[in-house]
């Protein structure tokens, strides 16, 4: 009989063992499932932060939309500017001239005025003189 009882605690030590090497292996599975939950809070967190950094690239790409067309619309402003500004230089420039073309005009019709008012009153000296005329009296 006692290769009846050796058999019986040979088998209770190889289960022992068994279930021993069954805690280790549900540990280590307990361990790996740990890792993995890890893994996927860090996973889930890097998603996260990635939506994030999508959403701010798309805010930056409007934005940078935005300031381009705003920068030609200013563009497009400063170049109309800059042709009013050559369309009155050009008015002025003319408005200039045509000054000057008046003055000299009003030059010339005075210089007439008086080269005729001067010829009137040597007409008049020359009739005195000649005695064709009474002073005072209109001729």
């Amino acid at each position: 009989m006692p290769d009846d009882r050796t058999l019986p605690e040979s088998n209770g030590a190889t289960a022992e063992q068994w279930r021993e090497e069954a805690e280790d292996l549900r540990e280590e599975a307990d361990r790996g499932r740990d890792t993995a939950e890890g893994q996927r809070v860090e996973a889930e967190s890097a998603r996260k932060e990635a939506e994030q950094f999508r959403v701010l690239a798309e805010e930056a790409r409007v934005f940078r939309e935005q300031s381009r067309e705003e920068l030609e619309r200013i563009r497009e402003e400063r170049e109309t500017l800059r042709y009013a500004a050559e369309a009155a230089r050009q008015a002025a420039e003319e408005a200039r001239q045509a000054t000057v073309a008046a003055v000299a005009a009003t030059a010339d019709a005075l210089s007439a005025n008086l080269a005729q008012m001067q010829f009137l009153e040597d007409a008049r000296t020359t009739l005195r003189t000649l005695g064709l005329t009474t002073p005072g009296k209109p001729q």
